[in-house]
């Protein structure tokens, strides 16, 4: 996904957040670039914290992660469900750490179980 203006590329893990099950885009392109450099943007500035709770408060990383991404999917954070799962995992792969087990969140489309 990338326009002649645009060099951004979004990668395929976070435009199957927005894809139908035939891969079509449910919401424009533009949307889909500013929510994937917003979240790209939070798990970046998340690095630092995330490095700095490891460090002074010695917990477990996937704890870590795991709170953030509690945190992230709460409805107030104003990221989706599966937008603040996707953050958490880039986290994780930015600080070279494994990918934890997430409690799936409802999002508009899923009903809380």
């Amino acid at each position: 996904m990338t326009e002649d203006d645009n060099q951004i590329i979004v990668p395929p893990s976070f435009l199957a957040l927005f894809s139908d099950a035939r891969q079509r885009l449910r919401e424009p392109a533009a949307v889909v670039r500013q929510r994937y450099e917003l979240c790209e943007d939070l798990a970046c500035q998340l690095v630092g914290h995330a490095q700095t709770l490891y460090h002074a408060e010695a917990p477990s990383e996937s704890g870590i992660l795991r709170s953030i991404h509690a945190g992230l999917s709460n409805p107030e954070s104003g990221f989706a469900g599966p937008e603040a799962t996707w953050v958490v995992l880039r986290l994780a792969e930015l600080l070279e750490w494994a990918s934890p087990t997430l409690e799936p969140t409802p999002t508009a489309d899923t009903p809380p179980a």
